[in-house]
This record gives C-alpha cells, sequence and structure tokens, in this order.
C-alpha cells in the first residue's frame, strides 16, 4: 500500500532557494537574522539582505555565473548564509565542503563536482590552497575574513571587499525545477560519495513541505551548533528558520560550557541537534549549572536516537518529548517529523510523513510486493523533495530512483496503524558517525593501498555510548615485515589520510574476508562475527 501525508499536498515552490528564504526579509527588517554566539555580533534580516545582495553583485562582476560551482570551505559563521545565497543569486550551484577535509579529499570534491571557485576562511586556506593545486581549475579562492586580513590570507581577496562592489545586482534566469542550487556530496546506499543534485525547486519545496509540521518562525531562537555544509544543518538552521523570521544564533562547533552558556544567554527556544548532544544533555552534570528554561523543543536527526536516551533528555529539560525525524541528503533532506504540537508520541518513532511526501514499505526479497502496517521492509519515498539524481552517474541515480519516481533509501522501517515510521535496520552498509557518512568502501580502499594489507573489509559497530564507529577487519600480506603490523599502525595510517570523523576506530586482524562469489564483501557475515564474540 502507499502512506500519504495527513497534511494537504503543497505546491511546488518554483522560487530560487534565496528568494524562497530572503524574499520577506525586508518585511523582518531590523529583527535579528543572525547573531555570532562567541563574539556577539548581529546581522538583522535588514542587513543580511543587502550584504548577500551586494557579494551576488561583486562574484558576479568577478565572472562568476549560471553554470558555475562555487565550493563553500567554512565552519559555521555569520558569512555562511551570505555567501551561500549570494552565490546561487549570481547564479552559481554550491558545493559545500566539511571544513575538516584534508586536501585530497577536498580536491577530489571539487574535480568531481567541476567548482572553479573556492570561499574559504583563512585558518582553513592552506587545505584550500593544496586542494586546488591538487584539483586543478580553480579561477580564485575567497576569504570571509575580514579585510585586515592575516599574512596567511593576503593576496586573497575577501568577501568583505566584494561586498564593498558597485557593481549591478545580477538577475539570472533560473529554473527552479531543473538548475542546481546546492550539491552536497552524499555516499547513497553505499560506495563512494556522489554529488546530489537539489534544485532550487527541491530545498525550496522541502521548507514548505515541513511548515505545517515544524511551524517555526517569529520570535524563535534557533542555536545553530550542527554544521552548515550538512544539509540537516542547512536546512534546519539557515534555510527554515530565516524562511519564517526566527533568529539563528551561530557556534562554529560544539562544545559543552559553550553550547550551554549560549542557551541560557540568548534564551533559546528550539534545538535541532544529533545523538551525540542529546546524550550529553540527558546525562552529564554541567547541565545543571544552566539555566535551559527557555527550550521548548529539541528535535534529533542524522542518526538514529535511542528511545530511551531521548526520554532521559526530555525529563531533565522539562519537555513533553525529545522529538526525531527521517530523511537523507537525497530527500533535500525531510520526509517524515514529529509534530511540533504532538505532546507524546509513541517512543522511537522518526515521526508520521511531511506534506506532499507518499511512502511505501517494500519487501525485502521481492521489492515489487508493498508491505502493511506492523510488517518491516525497505522504505521507499516518492515526493518533490526527491534529488534531480547523482551528478555524473546515471547508474547510480537509476540504482537509487526507479522509472517511477520512487527512492529507494535502504533504510528498514515500519509503519504502525496511525502512520507512524520506526527505522529498526538498515540496508545500506553506509556508517553514521554522529550524524556524518563514513562510506566503507572508501575506508577499504584506502586501507588496500597498505603494502602491508593483504584485504580489507569495514563495518559499523556501536561503542559503549551507543555511537556507531568503523571498524576495520584487516588481512595481513603474507611476509615477516607484514607479521609486525598491529592495530595502532593501521588506525595511524588511515588518520593521517582521512577526515576525523572517518578514522577507523577499531581493528581486527583475520585470516580472509567473507566475499560473496561476485567479490561483494558479506557484511552481514562480519556483522554476525560482532554478535558472537565468543567465536573469534
Amino acid at each position: 500500500m502507499v502512506f500519504r501525508s495527513e497534511y494537504d499536498d503543497v505546491a511546488p515552490l518554483e522560487l530560487p532557494i534565496h528568494d524562497a528564504v530572503l524574499g520577506e526579509a525586508p518585511a523582518y527588517g531590523e529583527t535579528e537574522a543572525l547573531i555570532d554566539g562567541l563574539t556577539g555580533t548581529t546581522l538583522t534580516y535588514a542587513q543580511l539582505d543587502h550584504a548577500h545582495r551586494r557579494i551576488a553583485a561583486g562574484l558576479a562582476e568577478a565572472g562568476l555565473g549560471k553554470g558555475d560551482v562555487l565550493a563553500l570551505h567554512s565552519p559555521n559563521t555569520l558569512a555562511f548564509p551570505a555567501v551561500f545565497y549570494a552565490a546561487t543569486r549570481a547564479g552559481a550551484a554550491v558545493t559545500t565542503v566539511h571544513p575538516l577535509s584534508t586536501p585530497d579529499e577536498f580536491a577530489k570534491q571539487l574535480r568531481d563536482s567541476g567548482a572553479s571557485w573556492i570561499v574559504t576562511v583563512s585558518p582553513l586556506l592552506d587545505v584550500a590552497r593544496a586542494a586546488a593545486e591538487l584539483g586543478g581549475g580553480v579561477r580564485e579562492i575567497l576569504v570571509c575574513d575580514e579585510t585586515d586580513q592575516t599574512d596567511q590570507s593576503a593576496g586573497h581577496r575577501s568577501i568583505l571587499e566584494l561586498a564593498a562592489s558597485t557593481a549591478p545586482e545580477p538577475h539570472v534566469d533560473l529554473d527552479p525545477e531543473q538548475d542546481i542550487a546546492v550539491l552536497p556530496y552524499s555516499s547513497g546506499t553505499t560506495g563512494v560519495p556522489k554529488g546530489v543534485m537539489l534544485t532550487h525547486r527541491n530545498i525550496a519545496t522541502n521548507l514548505a513541505q515541513l511548515y505545517p509540521s515544524m511551524p517555526i518562525g517569529r520570535g524563535e531562537r534557533v542555536l545553530a551548533v550542527l554544521p552548515f555544509f550538512h544539509i540537516y544543518g542547512l536546512t534546519a538552521l539557515i534555510n527554515a528558520p530565516l524562511r519564517h523570521g526566527a533568529t539563528v544564533v551561530v557556534l562554529p562547533r560544539f562544545d559543552l560550557d559553550t553550547f550551554l552558556a549560549a542557551i541560557e544567554k540568548h534564551r533559546i527556544t528550539a534545538l535541532y541537534v544529533a545523538p551525540p548532544i542529546v546524550l550529553a544533555l540527558a546525562k552529564h552534570p554541567k547541565v545543571a549549572e544552566y539555566d535551559l528554561s527557555s527550550v521548548r523543543l529539541v528535535l534529533s536527526a542524522a542518526a538514529p536516537l535511542d528511545a530511551d536516551l531521548a526520554a532521559a533528555c526530555a525529563r531533565r529539560l522539562g519537555l513533553p518529548a525529545v522529538i526525531q525525524g527521517y530523511g537523507m541528503t537525497e530527500l533535500s533532506p525531510c520526509t517524515h517529523l514529529v509534530p511540533l504540537d504532538e505532546q507524546h508520541p509513541p517512543p522511537g518513532t522518526v515521526g508520521r510523513l511531511v506534506a506532499g511526501t507518499e511512502m511505501r514499505i517494500v519487501d525485502l526479497d521481492d521489492p515489487a510486493r508493498d508491505l502493511g502496517p506492523g510488517e518491516r521492509g525497505e522504505i521507499v519515498i516518492r515526493g518533490p523533495q526527491v534529488m534531480k539524481g547523482y551528478l555524473g552517474r546515471p547508474e547510480a541515480t537509476a540504482d537509487m530512483i526507479d522509472a517511477d519516481g520512487w527512492l529507494h533509501t535502504g533504510d528498514i522501517g515500519q509503519v504502525d496503524a496511525e502512520g507512524w515510521l520506526f527505522v529498526v535496520d538498515r540496508v545500506k552498509e553506509l556508517i553514521k558517525y554522529k550524524g556524518f557518512q563514513v562510506a566503507p568502501a572508501e575506508l577499504e580502499a584506502l586501507l588496500l593501498t597498505h603494502p602491508a594489507v593483504a584485504d580489507a573489509a569495514v563495518i559499523g559497530v556501536y561503542d559503549e555510548d551507543g555511537t556507531e564507529i568503523p571498524k576495520a577487519f584487516v588481512v595481513r600480506q603474507e611476509g615477516a615485515g607484514a607479521a609486525r603490523l598491529d592495530a595502532e599502525e593501521i588506525s595511524a595510517y588511515v588518520a593521517e589520510r582521512v577526515a576525523p570523523y572517518k578514522k577507523i576506530r577499531r581493528v581486527e586482524f583475520v585470516d580472509g574476508v567473507p566475499r560473496a562469489l561476485s567479490g561483494k564483501i558479506l557484511r552481514r557475515e562480519l556483522r554476525d562475527r560482532e554478535r558472537r564474540p565468543e567465536e573469534h
């Protein structure tokens, strides 16, 4: 059967994302749009609107235009939204880059996306320069820092210089249905990271789909600590609140004391977080030292949240519930939310379908057979938020989106009689480390470059805190030198070559990696091995 949202359908929003979000900015005027949670620097809606238009003019004057891709390589800052909307207003697509990416990882994304412009910050400039040299094709690297730049950033124009441009504001003819607004990278259900083509209509319409379930607007104060480069942060912490006149308090990274102090000082009303932050709010003794009474909403997404942990956090903060949402980058990203006005959702649910979204639960052995309430199968989704496809990968796109427009998520779930979805397992191989995607295939390919490694497989396992972490099963090469290979060397070898969240955190040496005749790694056997440690 096809499950449909209880909300009225929403018409696709045929607007460029900058207009969909900032179209009402003049009406919000002097309302605070963005506040730096460390320095207190504030941008009003009027200032943000003016700044992004002037930066767009400067970018267009410099040569950025329709068909170009700009790589935005930055932690959370006040400049991030301004640069994002400026680039799209100039006609470009934005590929968001993890600020902890290594030069090699960044260069791969530059090459794959075709990015010819980089906007970064001075502390990350060395990485951006190295990536540009490795990737090639970059016309200019710009920085977000003040005009009195450090020696390190000398020679690179500042975004503030562009904002001073007197050039005319660009007016680009964009097709919201076809033109790409943002190009985040995701591993999908398997494989190495791929560029997810999200059109202006995809992400703008998803905002309209979310609002009936989550009507956040004027008077709300949202704390932005999850990264803006991630589609969850981009949607929940920038696009959605700024579309409706809320105030966003920006933090560059998660530090518990800073996070709690910001909630208290700025009287934060809404927290969009991932499970590790829920864990800290539920259990850390420092939480008792701060006044968190202003918080009326805690929503966790990006990774599974244990129902007991959610309940413990809700009790500690005096909330009816800590709620969840569900989606993925390829879905712009949201398909399910627990509605804001739902006081007592079933424990562990990720919510109900947002407006304008359809879902099926299909049999794992026979994907042509639909399942009903209470039956477990793969979650498949159809709606206007489904991505345009993977950049330059039509086969990978076809593997994920069928001829009827249904996107196969790779997640296993079940729906109860009232339409609540519960995600119970994953078909896909992707590891979610604290909400960040880690592709086993990428780590396996890297491990095989070590001269003392004959074969390797990587799966996700859970540590003592319930966090999914990458574990490597390694087969040593024959020979005296390889015999000395130990777990520390393997971990260090990988850590030197990947971003910190991708590090191998456990290693087990094995005689062989279980594989099918096709050569595909039989990960289920490795997971079963984890459940039977006595047989090691």
